[in-house]
């Protein structure tokens, strides 16, 4: 057997192998509850030393969100759970079956993704009070919006409408750490508020509320001050009853769905 033939062959081969691996149907939607439950159970046992116990990260990356780097569909979601990722700290699961593994799938989907559920509001009345408040010039959704603030095109699909009712009322009950306000004041006097976009040992970097991007020396500063468990975003408590529903009903409704 020459050379080009044997390359062949192994290709063809290789080929069938990798087919014959792949699921050829992905039954995520499918799966009662008895299936995602026993999905939760292998998670814990198999990928929240990892991952968390809910999918919030660790070692590994956090999984409760709608959208994953590396599972972009339900069938790449299957291919990471089932073969790893290589170059990296992630394992394949080679103790499970097929089946197992699409209940995990399952379970790590249902992680990044909150029910839909009737609420009193208005979304298209709440809609037009998110352009009234001028909420866009700190949040982005579908593209469009300012970035000091953290973005809502999915947020609905993530948050739960009573976490989005209290963060409406009370924005520094959880803030998220990436949005760290600080403020610094220089040896000149000048001070400077903003959102923390990057940091080390020697330098720190802000975005103001004017989307301006500010770096600092911190040998250069009269006084660097974090201010944990506060946050830039006004509260909304003074709304109306009616209008908070309606605020709330808007932002459930954005779940990144085109």
């Amino acid at each position: 057997m020459n050379r080009n033939l044997r390359l062949y062959l192994f290709a063809l081969l290789s080929a069938a192998a990798i087919a014959s691996a792949r699921p050829r149907q992905d039954p995520i939607a499918s799966l009662s509850a008895d299936e995602l439950s026993h999905g939760k159970r292998l998670y814990v046992g198999h990928c929240a030393l990892c991952h968390g116990i809910e999918g919030t990260g660790g070692r590994g990356p956090a999984l409760n969100q709608p959208a994953l780097r590396r599972g972009k569909d339900n069938l790449a979601l299957y291919g990471v759970i089932r073969n790893g990722v290589a170059g990296t700290e992630m394992p394949g699961a080679w103790q499970m079956t097929e089946r197992e593994v699409w209940r995990v799938a399952g379970y790590v989907r249902s992680l990044g993704r909150v029910e839909i559920t009737k609420l009193p509001g208005d979304a298209g009345r709440g809609r037009e009070l998110y352009r009234a408040k001028q909420c866009a010039g700190c949040h982005i959704v579908s593209g469009e919006g300012g970035a000091s603030g953290p973005e809502l095109t999915e947020i609905g699909a993530r948050r739960s409408a009573s976490y989005l009712r209290e963060a409406l009322i009370d924005p520094a009950a959880s803030v998220p750490e990436k949005f760290l306000a600080v403020n610094v004041t220089t040896r000149d006097g000048r001070n400077h508020r903003g959102v923390r976009v990057n940091e080390d040992s020697f330098t720190i970097q802000l975005r103001d509320d004017r989307e301006q991007f500010l770096s600092f020396r911190k040998a250069e500063l009269k006084e660097l001050k974090k201010e944990f468990g506060v946050s830039t975003m006004p509260s909304y408590k003074s709304l109306a009853a009616a209008e908070l529903d309606d605020l709330v009903a808007y932002l459930a409704s954005l779940r990144g769905e085109k």
